[in-house]
């Protein structure tokens, strides 16, 4: 569902660039380090706008990496700790040791300190 809503918010997207592209189609003075030419408007617009989805895709890119190296490391501990598991050997379990109280009956002073 979360890709399917990104996918109409970049539908969305790209038809108001387009919509603003074929409007201003007005030639434009575009002024950059080496010089200054005239550039429709609607060139700049999607020129920009493409950039823009280079740079973003770029960047999203390099966070896939990462998280990837992340996961395969996060992986290889889990392994490490499940063979370490499957080496310990289960305990056994501890039977309680009950005391046999005496069959004396017991005198006023043990009573009290029960």
């Amino acid at each position: 569902m979360k890709g399917q809503s990104f996918f109409i918010l970049g539908l969305i997207f790209a038809l108001i660039i387009a919509v603003l592209a074929v409007i201003n189609n007005d030639p434009v003075q575009f002024n950059y380090v080496f010089g200054s030419q005239k550039w429709p408007l609607i060139l700049i617009i999607l020129t920009t706008a493409v950039f823009g989805g280079v740079v973003a895709a770029s960047l999203s890119f390099v966070k896939i990496v990462q998280l990837r190296g992340q996961v395969k490391q996060k992986n290889k501990r889990i392994a490490e700790l499940e063979e370490e598991i499957k080496q310990h050997k289960p305990v056994e379990p501890v039977e309680p040791v009950v005391e046999e109280e005496p069959n004396q009956p017991a005198t006023r002073t043990e009573r009290a300190q029960l």
